[in-house]
């Protein structure tokens, strides 16, 4: 990463990460935001579950 993203929060440095990973695969746009959409919800049930302790 460059200097300037040195400084980036946490999550844009994750963020940056993960486009260029899915980028390397070549899938379909629409497969990717199906598979974000999964793993979206299943961090916010995690979420949730930690909060309800």
């Amino acid at each position: 990463m460059s200097s300037s993203l040195d400084s980036a929060p946490e999550h844009i440095k994750l963020a940056i990460d993960l486009i260029m990973l899915l980028e390397k695969e070549e899938l379909e746009s629409q497969v990717i935001l199906d598979a974000l959409e999964v793993v979206k919800n299943d961090f916010k049930k995690k979420l949730v579950q930690i909060s309800s302790v």
